[in-house]
């Protein structure tokens, strides 16, 4: 693989080689601070709390409006070893078997006593979150699902109830969902996570820079970092306005309306390329990058992760790793960056879990019935991005059912509909859908037999799917849906999961060689987390809080 600059052309990149001033004092300083943090979603705004509740001065800055990922998300937080949400639910869990359970999850990506601490600190994390004004409600759900409906807000986020994962760490439910009184929100939940934190950010005095980018970072003589250049459209303005109005269409538009909100997003672009003014901001103590993954820079996706280019990418305009190759420009170091989620949620509906996906050939590969990202990973890693989904008549009735008016949420309900009416190839027998498909039938008939033999009872299904989820493909008509992540109805969204490497104990970014580069933390998407193996619901957010206050922690204790 070819290695490119981080300031390379190809990355579409505004990131300029770092700014080395012959001292100090020969810049002119626009804005001067303790901290600046770069990037305003979840882990920036947590680092930035985290600081000023060690009376440091704080400036954040976001090329958008704030909120990140966090905010534009599902809203759950994943946090267990016994929270006060777990115990007034009655949920047993503790810090052991949250470990024991992640450990499974992380596969090394962190050493073990990082994830000790993240299991350990995760009932008070939650707890400092509640006391900044996020609330939580212990309404649980006891079954296995991706998401849960607005009635339920902590549920099995994750593959615990799956019966392989039980056999090594006891299940809980850790999927902590954002809650708003009297209110339920479909979409964009994770403002019950973000909107509180950022309130308390600002009584803190934190000050927000909105339409602010950094273009590259400042290094004084003695190597550390002292601060960043950023580009801001004029604030008040009617180019101001006219940026946020294109800029959250894009977003509203991207997983359904691509074209248009590329179209949306160019605008935005070339209001800033037109409007922007170049300021200074000094930062004492050093910078924390926060700016989220790449998944919105193709190029970058095309270099590291080319299998997961045709799924649909997940998070905001933000994530175009800029923030990852401000620390490269710097010397920082990166990793996993090949690691990427994709999201290929079977359940709800039910019924759709109950069938088996199999791939181009016709084989099965996979239990249906685990988290959607574990579903995923196999299906892109080995399986070359395909997934058929194959059902007989009885789970196709079912699956209507299932995805009745009020049943499920919309962004659940709607792509099953569409492919169920456009993305549904029928035959009266097997091997007339494995011609339809493209498939070896003796493939596909003995991945269909396996599973029936489970359904009766007869033996354990071979990818450890439980007997009361086994419910066998038996009665035509059959029925096949192409799954896949280049999926035109069923979308298969994507996030990127790697980033700068990041010492464990402090989030100080590290050079190649392993040393700490002065000045310059991470946290979140933009570093090398626990979650950076593979996703469960919540563990982003739960990684982002984690990260983002030990990154605030620690850059408070550097010295000037």
């Amino acid at each position: 693989m070819n290695r490119l600059a981080p300031t390379d052309d190809t990355w579409f990149s505004r990131i300029k080689e770092p700014l080395r001033p012959a001292s100090e004092s020969s810049l002119d300083w626009s804005e001067e601070t303790d901290i600046l943090v770069v990037g305003c979603g979840g882990a920036g705004i947590a680092a930035a709390l985290e600081a000023s509740e060690h009376k440091k001065k704080v400036i954040v800055i976001d090329r958008f409006f704030g909120g990140g990922a966090t905010a534009a998300s599902g809203g759950i937080y994943y946090a267990g070893g016994g929270t006060s949400i777990q115990k007034e639910a009655e949920v047993e869990d503790s810090p052991e078997e949250m470990f024991n359970y992640l450990k499974i999850e992380t596969d090394g990506v962190v050493k073990d006593s990082t994830l000790r601490k993240f299991c350990n600190d995760s009932a008070s994390n939650l707890d400092w979150l509640i006391s900044h004004g996020v609330q939580f409600n212990s309404s649980v759900y006891r079954k296995k699902t991706s998401y849960p409906n607005k009635e339920y807000f902590l549920y099995h986020s994750d593959n615990s109830l799956v019966p392989n994962y039980m056999k090594l760490a006891k299940p809980a439910a850790r999927g902590h969902k954002g809650f708003f009184p009297g209110r339920s929100l479909a979409t964009g939940v994770g403002i019950t996570i973000f909107n509180p934190l950022r309130d308390s950010a600002i009584k803190n005095d934190v000050q927000i820079m909105l339409q602010t980018e950094a273009v590259n970072l400042i290094v004084n003589r003695r190597g550390k970092v002292i601060g960043a250049e950023v580009l801001q459209i004029p604030q008040g303005t009617k180019d101001a306005q006219l940026h946020r109005k294109f800029s959250l269409r894009a977003q509203a538009l991207q997983m359904y309306v691509r074209p248009l909100s590329n179209y949306y997003r160019n605008k935005a672009i070339k209001i800033e390329n037109k409007v922007r003014i170049t300021k200074y901001i000094k930062a004492s103590k050093g910078v924390i990058i926060s700016s989220g993954g790449f998944i919105f820079n193709r190029n970058m996706v095309e270099h590291y992760a080319p299998k997961y280019k045709a799924g649909i990418p997940l998070g905001t305009t933000g994530d175009n790793g800029a923030g990852i190759r401000l620390g490269q420009s710097v010397g920082g170091a990166v990793n996993l960056m090949s690691r990427v989620t994709a999201w290929r949620f079977l359940n709800p509906p039910l019924a759709w879990g109950q069938g088996i996906v199999v791939n181009k050939e016709g084989s099965r590969y996979s239990n249906e019935m685990v988290y959607g990202a574990t579903l995923g990973d196999e299906m892109c890693e080995n399986q070359e991005g395909k997934a058929i989904l194959i059902l007989d008549s009885t789970l196709r009735k079912e699956t209507w059912k299932q995805i009745g008016p009020g049943k499920v949420l919309p962004f659940q309900r709607n792509p099953a509909i569409l492919s169920m009416l456009f993305n549904s190839k029928k035959s009266d027998t097997i091997a007339g859908l494995a011609k339809k498909c493209g498939m070896s039938p003796l493939k596909l008939y003995s991945s269909i037999e396996k599973y029936n033999i489970a359904a009766k009872g007869e033996k354990k299904d071979p990818f450890g799917k439980s007997p009361d989820d086994c419910r066998g493909i038996f009665k035509g008509p059959f029925y096949a849906m192409d799954v896949s992540v280049d999926s035109k109805f069923f979308p298969c969204a994507v996030l990127t999961l790697g980033g700068l490497i990041v010492d464990e104990e402090t989030g100080n970014v590290q050079n190649s060689s392993g040393e700490n580069i002065k000045g310059l933390y991470a946290a979140g998407r933009s570093a090398v987390g626990i979650c950076s193996n593979i996703y469960v619901s919540g563990l982003s957010i739960g990684d982002c809080i984690f990260s983002g206050r030990r990154a605030g922690l620690n850059v408070s204790k550097e010295g000037n």
